[in-house]
């Protein structure tokens, strides 16, 4: 067991994904057979679940109707990569698997934490994302590194059947967005040749600011799904998949924003007017919201 990480092996059963050789990327129509092979009965219960939870955690539409604009945004100077990205479980796992000069497909890639970590061994970067901004980010650090990128806009699986299979394909912190989550990991399994390295919080990624609304809104937020239900529907899919838990220590530190931009971000995902600001701030700072958080790497290699 690595040090630092608490791990979770189950064996589950085993079904037989459709993959296509030569560097063939699979349809959506491919996937779509490969979901129905693969769902039993409990699985069906644990991907409706995810379903159920994550709509849980929808804005209610009085709180909603009044925020003067948009809770749900993703800037992308939160997610520039610096010079040297500290080492991770979650990287160690990956890079395990990379041979010399392979290549890694990622998944939701913002401006390219996950798979710049993996260079080297890695030579080759495939990125996914829905924003443009986010890949011009990727392809500025990708330069810097030297190494070749290629770059796909639009969502996943949509895209899947234009991105090309990888030796490595990571995800990091992007399941808790997806609600039809089985096809996802389908589709990631699908492009990978060695290993397939989920990233996610324990816990769903905005529940640090669960204290926030019920101090500006008085509403109780969700606890649920988790990175252990995430888990068990990888299981029940077919992989046999690794559950590592570990404290992100860098986490709080990852990006360094001025305090009025970290102020600003927190107000809009809380859909609070301008003037409440000052309130705000000093909410963060009773929080602490730099402490490092509890994070999951749920991880397993391709059947051949």
């Amino acid at each position: 067991m690595r040090q630092g990480c608490r791990r979770f092996v189950v064996k589950p059963f085993r079904v037989n994904l459709i993959r296509l050789c030569h560097g063939h990327t699979l349809a959506a129509s491919v996937v779509a057979m490969d979901m129905s092979r693969a769902v039993t009965s409990a699985t069906d219960d644990l991907l409706e679940q995810w379903r159920s939870d994550l709509a849980s955690w929808a804005i209610p539409e009085e709180i909603l109707s009044q925020a003067p604009e948009s809770p749900w945004i993703h800037p992308v100077s939160m997610f520039t990569v610096d010079d040297e990205i500290p080492d991770s479980h979650s990287h160690r796992v990956a890079r395990e698997a990379m041979p010399a000069g392979g290549s890694v497909l990622d998944v939701g890639s913002g401006g390219g934490r996950a798979s710049m970590a993996l260079v080297p061994p890695s030579t080759i970067l495939v990125a996914v994302d829905h924003q443009q901004g986010m890949l011009d980010a990727f392809a500025v650090a990708a330069e810097h590194r030297r190494v070749e990128s290629q770059l796909f806009l639009g969502d996943w699986p949509d895209v899947a059947a234009a991105v090309p299979v990888c030796d490595v394909v990571v995800c990091h912190h992007v399941a808790y967005n997806v609600s039809e989550i089985g096809p996802f990991l389908l589709a990631l399994n699908a492009h990978a040749r060695i290993r397939v390295v989920l990233e996610v919080p324990q816990h769903h990624p905005i529940s640090n600011m669960n204290p926030l609304w019920k101090q500006f809104w008085d509403l109780d937020r969700p606890t649920r799904p988790t990175a252990q239900d995430l888990a068990e529907i990888a299981r029940g899919l077919g992989f046999d998949a690794h559950l590592d838990l570990w404290e992100d220590a860098t986490w709080g530190a990852r990006v360094t924003l001025p305090d009025d931009e970290r102020v600003r971000f927190a107000r809009i995902r809380l859909c609070l007017t301008e003037d409440r600001d000052a309130e705000v701030a000093a909410a963060l700072i009773a929080q602490a919201d730099a402490a490092p958080r509890a994070v999951a790497t749920i991880w397993w290699d391709v059947s051949s």
